[in-house]
């Protein structure tokens, strides 16, 4: 009787946890293998740029998988690093980066770094916590001296859109769908978003401002979409050709990939992407 009292403890324990952190054993080898990686190539002497992309190249070859996030009805913590998407997949990279930065190489040191990016203040609290809209996790993250935005810096113009694709397509969110009352919080995410003020480099001017672009520095770019800021994301290469070139997680189907053309030609033949906004990962 007392083996099923604490087996019944243990199960209401686990249950909980799965409901504040969503992940594979899978995904803990996947993380264990990176920092593993990292220690052996004593990535933490180098600067984080070099991280980004050591540990970026890492995922080549990894299957696009989208909706990672969405599990569960209440808003926790999902990790899932054998698919991502463009934006799982430099989130991903940007978290073991620090990591392995700051000598925190255990999978709970990465829980705990995911958490302080993907979230506004770095807190879960319900679904509109969560850093939906790429340039509002650029400016979250800068806040909180996590990256820095250079693109104003290094010749961008201004960014004037005004942004609330989440609020006009609720239909795509199934979150807002079953929860109405998310919609306000995400209306205000979005009156405070169009009160910043963004900056961008339009498609026809990447060319000439690659030289001040580091490999390891990430880049969103921008949409055409109404209502939507950006419209894929990615990490900055370059390559041997002295260029820079994506590194990236396309679309589904795909893997995650470096583009064989320079990222100023390669944006060129994708019609909803405007251009890019530049931001620097800061040393931990």
């Amino acid at each position: 009787m007392r083996k099923l009292f604490f087996l019944f403890i243990f199960i209401a324990i686990s249950c909980n946890a799965q409901e504040k952190t969503s992940y594979s054993p899978e995904d803990v080898k996947i993380c264990k293998s990176k920092f593993e990686f990292s220690i052996d190539h004593k990535l933490e002497t180098k600067p984080i740029n070099e991280v980004m992309i050591a540990i970026g190249k890492t995922f080549l070859g990894t299957k696009y998988v989208a909706n990672t996030l969405e599990k569960g009805d209440k808003e926790h913590l999902v990790i899932h690093l054998s698919g991502l998407d463009c934006y799982t997949f430099f989130e991903a990279t940007l978290t073991l980066s620090r990591c392995v930065k700051e000598g925190k190489t255990t999978f709970e040191n990465f829980e705990k770094e995911l958490t302080k990016i993907r979230y506004r203040n770095g807190k879960i609290n319900g679904y509109p916590s969560r850093l939906h809209y790429a340039s509002d996790w650029l400016y979250d993250n800068a806040r909180r001296g996590i990256v820095k935005d250079i693109t104003k810096a290094i010749g961008g113009i201004p960014f004037n859109k005004k942004i609330n694709f989440m609020t006009t397509h609720v239909k795509f969110y199934k979150q807002l769908l079953e929860h109405p009352e998310f919609i306000d919080s995400m209306k205000k995410v979005e009156e405070d978003m169009n009160k910043r003020h963004y900056y961008y480099i339009p498609q026809d001017s990447i060319a000439s401002v690659e030289s001040k672009i580091e490999s390891g520095d990430i880049l969103l770019l921008t949409s055409n979409t109404p209502g939507l800021d950006i419209a894929h994301t990615g990490i900055a290469i370059r390559l041997n050709d002295g260029r820079i070139h994506f590194l990236h997680a396309p679309l589904v189907g795909k893997k995650v990939q470096i583009t064989k053309e320079p990222l100023a030609d390669h944006i060129k033949k994708v019609k909803k992407e405007t251009g890019i906004m530049v931001v620097k990962p800061l040393e931990p």
